[in-house]
Order: C-alpha cells, then structure tokens, then sequence
C-alpha cells in the first residue's frame, strides 16, 4: 500500500520520508517507485530523526504491525496518523492505541478507502436525494482458493475477515447505516481459517433500516453491497462501480460518475488522502473502529445480539 500511497502523495507536492523494515523489502521498494526509502524500521528511524519536522504519518505495514506501529509514532509526537485497515489485529490492542491518541491528543483514522470510491460519493446523493436507506444487503466472499496460497503469515490468514472483509462490511454500514441489532451465524471451516468459512445473518440499523449479509468462502462469489431507498436499488457488484435500478422498472442501469481520481490512481485513495490532509470528513476516527469491531466480531463468530 506504500507503493499506492506515494503517487498520490507526489501529485499533491508532499515531501515525504519512506520508511521501511528490511534492507530488501527497501530494495525492491526503491526498485518499484524509484523513491529512496529508509530502512531500519520506524523504531530505529525515530530515534535518530527530530520528528517536530514531521506533522502527519500514514501507517501501511502488515496487520500484525499496525498498532506497534502506530503506537510508536504517537509516542514521537505526531499528531495525526492515517492507519491502513483495519487499524489492529484485535480490539485490546485498538483499545490501547486509542488510549494513546487521547493522551497525546492527537487523531488516529482507519483507512477505509472504499469510502472514498467516486461510486460512493455519488450514491451518498442519490441516497439522500431519495429521503434515505430503507434496506441493503451485502456479500462479502472471499476467494479461498487464492488465499490459501497466499505467502502470509498464518495469524493474518487467520483473520482474514477482519483484513480484508471488514471493506465492505465497513462500506455497508457507512451507507445503510450502524446496527442496533443483528442475528448472525457462521458455519464451515478450513485450515488456514478455523473460525468460519459460510456466513448469514441480518438486523436492524439505528435508523430503523433492514440489513442482511452472506458469505461462503468455500464456492464461488464476490464482494458486492446493495442499497435499496424508496426510489431506487443501488448496485456496487464491484464496489469501484455504481449501478441503478429505479422503482417500477425491472431495468438496472450504469450511473455516470466522475471517476478521474479513481482512474489515474488506486481507487479512493486519492480523495482518502486529500481527506486526510484537510478536515478528516468520511475518514474513520478510531473510536468508530472501536465500536465497529463488536459488529465485526459478533459476524465472525456467529453471534447474535
């Protein structure tokens, strides 16, 4: 995610300081993008760097890393940190960085960049040009057959749904609306991921809108949400694409969006970071993730509540 980052970066004329861990991943790094970064790890790069020089981080390590990480550079000093998702391998370990942040009164966000997407912005509208979400449902099956070869560590494979899911179910609730109640089942497992592998379930947002999800990771599938208003069902089947399909009519329809950001680098991430850079509008504060990891949670392991 360095790598995608650092475009975006260049384009809006941000002097940036790369900082990464091995000698090789720096190498292949510095072969890729043709940026000279550090290596050493950031441990060892803020104890020899005067970081008053620096005014924001943006986090892209592995899972396992991610709140060490950022967990460092709030100890340094600095003050707002963009975190890759989903922030922390578990809620204990978000719960401590989140004290941090307070107590240095600096801001920690969760990159979600489907937020971001140019479909999402324009179904925001439609959404609240249509008096809002009366229903949606979203998938989020993952392709087993792939991750399994995966050359990952085997605890990040293990938390694959909160790695890599947690996109859209983040998505779907960041348009349709947080639960305040939900019935959730799991079933299925294998070897790289003993937890579940099929999922089910449904609830109720706060706002008074239906939901319901599903998964199996052991057929075939994709990712994709659906968001239904009084006027209108909005399809992201994938989720960088917005399609439409108005009341009456059983015609579904591709909506024209401006996608000139999302063309040119990877999708959301340029938006994310002008976000980031300015009020923070869409991006996801930490404690948001802190209350988003008992859905997460709750999903993954089947219970209702």
């Amino acid at each position: 995610m360095a790598g995608e980052y650092l475009p975006v970066l260049k384009s809006l004329g941000t002097e940036v300081a790369v900082v990464g861990n091995t000698a090789e991943s720096v190498r292949r790094f510095n072969k890729e993008t043709g940026i000279q970064a550090i290596s050493g790890g950031i441990e060892a790069f803020l104890k020899g760097t005067e970081t008053d020089n620096f005014e924001t981080a943006i986090v892209a390590v592995p899972i396992l890393k991610l709140s060490e990480t950022t967990d460092l550079l709030l100890n340094a000093g600095i003050k707002k940190i963009l975190v890759e998702k989903p922030g922390a391998i578990c809620r204990h370990e978000l719960e401590k960085t989140s004290a941090t942040a307070k107590k240095k009164n600096a801001k920690v966000y969760i990159a979600y960049n489907r937020r971001f997407y140019s479909s999402t912005a324009k179904a925001k509208e439609i959404i609240e040009e249509d008096g809002g979400v009366t229903s949606f449902n979203f998938e989020f099956t993952e392709w087993s057959h792939i991750i399994e070869s995966l050359q990952k560590d085997s605890t990040e494979k293990k938390e694959w749904f909160l790695a890599n899911s947690t996109h859209v179910v983040d998505l779907a609730f960041y348009l349709g609306g947080k639960p305040s109640e939900m019935e959730c089942f799991a079933a299925g497992t294998s070897e790289w991921h003993p937890g579940a592998m099929i999922y089910a379930g449904a609830g109720r947002t706060q706002k008074g809108a239906l939901f319901s999800y599903s998964a199996n990771w052991s057929a075939p599938g994709r990712w994709g949400v659906e968001i239904l208003t009084e006027k209108h069902r909005l399809y992201f089947r994938p989720l960088e694409k917005l399609q439409v399909q108005d009341i009456g009519t059983v015609k579904i329809t591709d909506v024209e969006i401006d996608d000139e950001w999302d063309s040119k680098f990877k999708p959301g991430i340029f938006n994310q970071i002008k976000s980031f850079f300015s009020d923070g509008k869409g991006l996801k504060p930490i404690d948001e993730q802190l209350d988003d990891f008992l859905y997460y949670q709750r999903i993954e392991a089947g219970k209702s509540g």
